[in-house]
């Protein structure tokens, strides 16, 4: 290769130093893969072992009278806990779905009015706070400020707020993803805002904002911290109130139960614990389906 081109002198290349500056990247890059290919063998083995214990002793503790029987003291089964459970986690999306998504609405449609940064500042904090400090605040401002005591009512609307953030950021990366040229097609013919929302901007986002809403029922039916301050525990079924009326659920039976030194109650604990890893698996493959489903039909 000629060492001058258009009259400029080209600098003479230092071919060593370039080959060091190579190998130390090389060796970088092989050291930050063979580091994470560690710490993620590491979390599978935890995470592996963990499941198949749970697996192991949870099947084997499952039995007709886990579906059939309410807690009785450390025996008995977990119909109540189960019942509690859905009843909660049904409850809690009642109240946060709808919310959620009116705010993700709100922040894809007016992405840049001040409204819609405060309303994604709230919800970067809400994602931050712990779920025991939420508990708390529903301890202190229903349970003892209201009077509402233990009750659903109180764990519903905790739970809510918990899984608020949640639905309200994936409603506002599915409606990011809708087509602009849709929209603008219909604002073409004439539609407003909100029948562009309603009508073309909805629909097309719906699979991921299901999908959104299915991650936030399975993260509710895993909580343990807030419902211990809001919820309480019963081991009768649900009497209907709302408020005034503890409730059972699965949580709190792994928790409690699981230093019990009694096999009943371990039993139980593993039961429990078997019957949430099961449920949140259930819902989490639910929400990759219904992902899947989106990105196969987008193509």
């Amino acid at each position: 290769m000629s060492a001058t081109t258009a009259g400029f002198v080209l600098p003479p290349r230092d071919e060593p130093a370039r080959r060091a500056r190579l190998a130390r990247r090389r060796a970088g890059a092989i050291t930050g893969w063979v580091l994470c290919a560690i710490a993620f063998g590491l979390l599978g083995i935890a995470m592996g072992w963990i499941l198949l214990m749970v697996l192991i002793r949870g099947v084997s503790a499952l039995t007709p009278t886990v579906f059939t029987e309410v807690t009785q003291g450390t025996g008995g089964g977990l119909l109540n806990a189960i019942e509690g459970t859905v009843v909660i986690g049904v409850g809690s999306m009642l109240l946060a779905v709808p919310f959620g998504v009116a705010a993700g609405l709100y922040t894809a449609q007016f992405s840049h009015t001040v409204f819609a940064r405060v309303i994604r500042f709230l919800a970067d904090v809400l994602v931050g706070v712990p779920s025991i400090v939420l508990g708390y605040f529903g301890y202190v401002t229903m349970v003892e400020y209201l009077g509402w005591n233990f009750s659903l009512a109180a764990a519903c609307i905790t739970i809510a707020i918990l899984c608020l953030p949640y639905i309200c950021r994936t409603t506002e990366l599915a409606l990011g993803q809708v087509p602009a040229a849709m929209q603008e097609a219909a604002y073409a013919l004439g539609a407003g805002e909100a029948r562009v929302a309603w009508r073309i901007s909805l629909p097309m986002a719906m699979p991921g904002i299901l999908t959104g809403i299915l991650l936030a029922f399975a993260i509710s039916i895993g909580e343990t911290a807030p419902l211990l301050y809001t919820a309480g525990w019963s081991s009768y079924l649900w009497t209907g109130q709302l408020i005034h009326s503890p409730v059972g659920y699965l949580t709190y039976a792994i928790w409690a139960f699981i230093n019990e030194p009694f096999a009943a109650a371990n039993a139980l604990a593993y039961a429990a614990a078997f019957l949430v890893t099961f449920l949140v698996l259930l819902i989490s493959v639910g929400a990759r389906l219904v992902l899947l489903r989106r990105q196969g039909g987008a193509r």
